[in-house]
This record gives structure tokens, C-alpha cells and sequence, in this order.
């Protein structure tokens, strides 16, 4: 089983709100024996990094550019602000074991 992930954090900025948001997630897989590495991004430049490969899941509190990632998107509004931490969480674990069944 697969307990290492890479993830691409994705924020308008490329750099706040991605970086709290991966710290955060980070934390939260911790408890569950999983550890990520992840590399924050603007929207403009997720498809770049992402085709260039090895990521496992997206996480964005921005809109991204229209494209086809590849990997699970997952939107991560909800785990900046508080208000639907848990489904986040659920969402990560799904796309996570999804991964692991492949």
C-alpha cells in the first residue's frame, strides 16, 4: 500500500493559501500513517507541473485553467475555511484508496 503521495496545491497566488492549506493536510494524513510531499502552484501553472508527471491528486482553492489534468481534483475551499473540513478529508481518503486499489 502506497503511503507516500505526491500533491499539487493549487491557490491565485501560487504561495499562501496553497502553503496553508498542504501544512494543514499534511497534519491531517499524518494521524493516518500517510505522509505527502506537495509543491504549491497558481492556476496558470498547474497543467505545466502536471504534465510533466508524478503527482497523484490536485488540491485547489482556485478555479483551475480548463485542461485535462490526468488526476483527481479535489477542492480544498472548504478545508481553508473550516466549514467542510470533514467531506475534504473523506474526499482525500477516497481518491487515496482509489490509488492504492489501482
Amino acid at each position: 500500500m502506497k503511503k507516500r503521495f505526491k500533491v499539487l496545491a493549487v491557490c491565485g497566488s501560487g504561495t499562501v493559501t496553497s502553503s496553508m492549506v498542504a501544512l494543514k493536510l499534511k497534519e491531517a494524513l499524518e494521524d493516518e500513517g500517510i505522509s505527502i510531499s506537495t509543491t504549491e502552484a497558481k492556476p496558470t501553472e498547474a497543467l505545466n507541473l502536471i504534465s510533466g508527471g508524478g503527482y497523484d491528486f490536485i488540491i485547489n482553492t482556485s478555479p483551475l485553467i480548463a485542461g485535462d489534468y490526468g488526476v483527481p481534483i479535489i477542492n480544498a475551499v472548504g478545508f481553508l475555511t473550516g466549514f467542510g473540513e470533514e467531506e475534504f478529508i473523506e474526499n482525500i481518503m477516497k481518491v487515496i484508496k482509489d490509488i492504492n486499489n489501482k
